[in-house]
């Protein structure tokens, strides 16, 4: 092993995690401003949430901190789950509708069918 590889993997891992809560801190104010609106006190009050807990995510244990960050992705994941079952006739119409105006014309459940008998 390289003698000075410790020092640029501690350098890389740090660029990653501070480009990784930029670009979750800018995803996240745009879903915020889509939600709430765009106007500056409810940017400003999502940068303060999302400062504050960066914050109190360094002072917490690293177990404590992946078990928040977990639960979180948890109850996103059935908020989205959720959404797509509810969207589901919608999506199915969509896809009805946009088989119809292809060349060819397929039915979107003989293409379901058809998929699932090349698994076979």
């Amino acid at each position: 092993m390289l003698p000075w590889f410790p020092y640029v993997l501690t350098v890389a891992v740090a660029l990653f995690a501070l480009s990784t809560a930029i670009t979750w801190a800018y995803y996240g104010q745009q879903a915020w401003t889509s939600l709430f609106g765009r106007s500056p006190l409810s940017r400003n009050f999502f940068n303060l949430m999302f400062c504050t807990f960066t914050v109190i995510g360094t002072v917490l244990s690293l177990g404590s901190v992946l078990d928040f960050a977990d639960a979180t992705l948890f109850l996103l994941a059935l908020v989205n789950i959720t959404g797509l079952y509810l969207l589901l006739p919608v999506v199915k119409r969509e896809l009805a509708d946009y088989m119809a105006t292809r060349p060819g014309k397929h039915d979107p459940d003989k293409v379901v069918q058809s998929q699932e008998d090349d698994r076979v």
